[in-house]
C-alpha cells in the first residue's frame, strides 16, 4: 500500500533535499583545477581589484557556473516529470518532442550567420536556441492537434517527424560549416555549462522558477492525468486545458535550459524516474524533489566535467550520459518492486 503523503512529510523531504543541494553547490564551487582557499573567499574581495584572486575565482567564475548548472538541472528534471505525466510515457523526456533539434537548428543558424549582437546579456547562440526550441514546440503542438483525435499519439508522432527532419537539416548545415565553426557547434550540441553573467542568471532563474511554480500549482491535476483521461474527467479535471498548461510551462523552461546549456540528455529521464521509484509518484512531491535532485545531479556532473582532465573540459552532456545510464539501471533494479508507474 502506498504511503500517504502529508504536508509535514513533504516539507521535511523538501527542506532536507534543499540542505543537501546547498552543501553540494558550496562544495562544487570550491572544487576546481585551480585550488582556492575558503578562508580567503570568506575574507571578501579586498580593497584593490585582483588583491584576493581566490574570491574573484569563486564569485566570478565558479559560483555563476554552479548556479547555472542548478537552474538547468531543475528545469530539465521538472520538464521530464510533466511530459511523462501528460504523455503517459515512461520514456518521455524534454527532447522527445523535437525541442533539442529545434534548438540545435537555431544554434547552427546563429553560428553560420556570424551574428555577434547580444540580447539582455544573452549570446546570439542562446537567443537563437531559445527561439528555435519555442518555435519547434509550437509547431509540434499545432501539428499534433491538427492531425489526429488522440492528442498524445499525435504529439509523439509530430515530435518524431519534426525531430528527424530538423536533425537532417542540422547534419547538412554542419557538413558545409567551416572548421572553426564546426568545433563550437558540436561542443554546444553535446551540452556544455559555461560561465554566464549575473544578469543572465537572474533573468533565467526568475523565468525557470516561475515555470516550476506554475507546474506545481497544477500538480493535483497532473496526479489525475496519470490515471487516464476518462478517470481524470470523472474527477472533474479539464484534461485539455491541463495538458495545454503543463505542456506550455514545460516547453518554456526547457527552451530556457537548452538556450543556456545546449543539449544535455538523461537528466529529464533518469531524475523523475529515480525520485518516483524512491519516494512515489505524487506530483506534489515529485515536482519539487525532482527539481532539487536534478540541480544537484547536474552540478556534480559539471564539476566532474571541468576537473576530470585538468584544463581540458568535457561537455557535461558526455558525463550525464556515462553516469546517468548505469545509475538509472541501479535504481530501477533496486526499487522497481516497491512502487509501480501508477500506484
Amino acid at each position: 500500500m502506498a504511503e500517504m503523503l502529508t504536508s509535514g512529510k513533504l516539507a521535511v523531504r523538501v527542506v532536507t533535499c534543499l540542505a543537501v543541494l546547498g552543501m553540494v553547490m558550496c562544495l562544487c564551487a570550491v572544487v576546481g583545477t585551480q585550488k582556492i582557499s575558503l578562508q580567503k573567499v570568506l575574507a571578501g574581495p579586498g580593497e584593490v581589484p585582483g588583491e584576493n584572486i581566490d574570491y574573484e575565482i569563486f564569485v566570478g567564475v565558479r559560483l555563476p557556473r554552479v548556479i547555472l548548472a542548478a537552474l538547468v538541472g531543475a528545469a530539465l528534471a521538472c520538464s521530464g516529470v510533466v511530459l511523462q505525466a501528460i504523455l503517459r510515457n515512461p520514456l518521455a523526456d524534454p527532447y522527445i518532442l523535437g525541442i533539442s533539434s529545434g534548438a540545435g537548428l537555431g544554434v547552427i543558424i546563429a553560428i553560420l550567420s556570424g551574428i555577434s549582437w547580444t540580447f539582455l546579456g544573452g549570446s546570439p547562440i542562446g537567443v537563437f536556441a531559445f527561439a528555435g526550441a519555442l518555435g519547434t514546440v509550437w509547431l509540434v503542438w499545432y501539428i499534433g492537434r491538427f492531425t489526429g483525435k488522440s492528442q498524445v499519439t499525435s504529439l509523439l508522432l509530430a515530435g518524431v517527424v519534426i525531430n528527424t527532419f530538423f536533425s537532417a537539416v542540422i547534419m547538412f548545415l554542419t557538413s558545409i560549416a567551416k572548421s572553426e565553426q564546426l568545433r563550437s557547434t558540436i561542443y554546444w550540441l553535446m551540452g556544455s555549462i559555461t560561465e554566464k553573467d549575473w544578469l543572465t542568471l537572474w533573468i533565467s532563474g526568475v523565468c525557470i522558477l516561475g515555470g516550476i511554480i506554475g507546474l506545481f500549482s497544477i500538480c493535483h491535476r497532473l496526479n489525475a492525468l496519470t490515471l487516464g483521461d476518462n478517470e481524470a474527467q470523472g474527477l472533474g479535471v479539464d484534461t485539455a486545458k491541463t495538458k495545454m498548461a503543463a505542456f506550455g510551462f514545460a516547453a518554456f523552461i526547457t527552451a530556457i535550459a537548452v538556450s543556456l546549456s545546449g543539449l544535455i540528455g538523461f537528466v529529464g529521464l533518469i531524475i523523475p524516474h529515480g525520485v518516483r521509484l524512491v519516494f512515489g509518484p505524487d506530483h506534489r512531491q515529485l515536482l519539487p524533489v525532482s527539481a532539487i535532485i536534478g540541480s544537484a545531479f547536474l552540478v556534480c556532473a559539471d564539476t566532474l566535467a571541468r576537473t576530470i582532465f585538468g584544463q581540458e573540459q568535457l561537455p557535461v552532456g558526455v558525463i550525464t550520459a556515462i553516469v546517468g545510464g548505469p545509475f538509472f539501471l541501479v535504481l530501477l533494479a533496486k526499487y522497481s518492486r516497491k512502487v509501480s508507474w501508477l500506484k
